[in-house]
């Protein structure tokens, strides 16, 4: 975004005095500052939002090798194994087995089902925790970034009216480079904020998407925990039933 408007603000073959960085240096130190502030932003916000597309991309990936092989395991130890060592779906399955081995240890009687579901619910709150972070500063630059520009906007429109004041007259020469760098100043508020808006929705629904996989897969976890493996995968279980064999059909004899 940043690099559209300022391959459109330079400057022609020939000088031109009100191209984009020429309005910067009229507009001074608080001009410059604007711009480093609303560059930061912008590149802190794309930094995010590959390294979180990156992150969930991983987690789907997981999902996917945990559906075609762990529920064929005969234990969670063993389906675990076949887990990568540091993936989201095997801190559940580790969690879940570590307060399993705990339960046993609890000197206060607590319901096993109780235990069981309160650390899963931790483990997938710390997953989700970790996948939230950094999207508060797409929101804080989405909503502030605007009004960022817009200060530096509010000081070249000042400044025009100074060099109007002290002309005597409204001419172009006079107020073309402050209004112009007011100009920039608004456009690159908005070139930063949008993008960080875009990013924050899709990563929010993209996060709870891989929330709600969490979610199902954890209730699978304690269903097999509470039931010494008994309890399944209701898709599982449905794959591994045999197939209903259809009635004989049966016909009666005919009355002699």
């Amino acid at each position: 975004m940043l690099t559209t408007i300022f391959a459109a603000g330079a400057a022609p073959a020939g000088n031109n005095p009100y191209g984009f960085w020429e309005a910067l240096q009229q507009g001074g130190v608080i001009a410059w500052t604007v711009f480093g502030i609303l560059a930061f932003m912008s590149i802190v916000s794309f930094y995010i939002l590959f390294t979180k597309l990156f992150e969930q991309q991983k987690i789907m990936n997981q999902a996917k090798r945990v559906r075609a092989n762990f529920w064929n395991s005969h234990s969670l130890r063993e389906g675990a194994a076949k887990l990568e060592k540091n993936s989201a779906y095997r801190q559940i399955v580790d969690d879940g087995l570590e307060a399993q081995d705990q339960h046993g240890q609890l000197t206060d009687p607590v319901e096993a089902h109780d235990w069981l579901h309160g650390s899963l619910a931790r483990s997938e709150a710390s997953i989700n925790s970790k996948l939230g972070g950094g999207l508060a500063f797409l929101a804080t630059v989405g909503a502030t970034a605007p009004f960022i520009g817009l200060f530096g906007t509010v000081i070249g429109i000042y400044r025009a009216l100074i060099k109007i004041g002290a002309a005597g007259q409204a001419s172009i020469d006079a107020v073309a480079g402050p209004v112009g760098e007011a100009l920039i100043m608004t456009a690159l508020g908005l070139a930063v904020a949008v993008p960080a808006v875009l990013a924050y929705n899709w990563l929010q629904r993209r996060n709870k998407s891989i929330a709600e996989d969490l979610s199902s897969f954890s209730n699978d976890v304690l269903g097999f925990l509470a039931s010494n493996g008994a309890v399944r995968p209701a898709s599982l279980a449905r794959k591994a039933a045999p197939a209903a064999k259809p009635a004989a059909a049966t016909t009666a004899a005919p009355a002699r």
